[in-house]
């Protein structure tokens, strides 16, 4: 320790680096700059769609009356999986249903009229990283459905020298321009309050709170 430091001063100083260096590092052209989340664009309701089947996922494919065939498999990092017969099947980026004619239509070399069915079994997990004033900040995996007082949960909650009113998701881009920064309050979050109860952690996604 240096002579005459505080420890407190010293350990406010060193959460204070890491999250400058954080967010110097994904959003140092846009210091200071953000949305609050209830003023995100808000686009219509989308419809629902099926669900596309993404590396990590698991998956189960049965073959009607052929158990042999049948397998629960997860699909790889090359987004394929392997079936008895068939060896490698490339299946991320396709709804259960598209996999199950893609199949379907491998399997008529060994069968007449196959009868597929694929169902999603475990979809792969979703990292995020908490940093800033929490007490254990680092990587989490969390479900599709997690918001941010599940992350903060996760990180053990926020150090009594954490802002209650500036919580930031820092989120990629799809094109890659300059990441988003969403703020909200801790009680926003708490009781529920506007978009804050809504809003969904996405995979990428980091938590700072300053």
């Amino acid at each position: 320790m240096l002579e005459g430091s505080h420890p407190v001063t010293i350990r406010f100083a060193t959460r204070a680096l890491a999250a400058a260096l954080i967010l110097a590092s994904t959003a140092c052209k846009t210091a200071g700059e953000y949305v609050w989340v209830d003023d995100l664009p808000q686009s219509s309701p989308p419809a629902e769609k099926e669900y596309v089947i993404q590396s990590g996922d698991i998956i189960s494919v049965r073959v009607w009356n052929q158990d042999g065939m049948s397998a629960r498999a997860r699909v790889r990092q090359d987004g394929k999986i392997s079936l008895p017969f068939l060896n490698d099947v490339e299946v991320s980026g396709l709804t259960p249903t598209a996999a199950a004619k893609r199949i379907q239509a491998r399997l008529k070399e060994f069968i007449v009229n196959p009868v597929v069915n694929v169902s999603l079994e475990e979809t792969r997990a979703v990292t995020v990283a908490v940093l800033g004033e929490v007490v254990h900040p680092g990587n989490y995996p969390i479900d599709s459905t997690s918001g941010v007082m599940h992350a903060l949960a996760l990180a053990g909650g926020m150090t009594p020298y954490a802002s209650r009113d500036m919580i930031l998701v820092i989120r990629q881009k799809p094109d890659g321009g300059t990441p988003l920064r969403i703020r909200f309050t801790y009680d926003a979050l708490t009781q529920a309050k506007g978009r804050a109860a809504s809003f969904r952690l996405q995979s990428g996604d980091v938590v700072v709170v300053e």
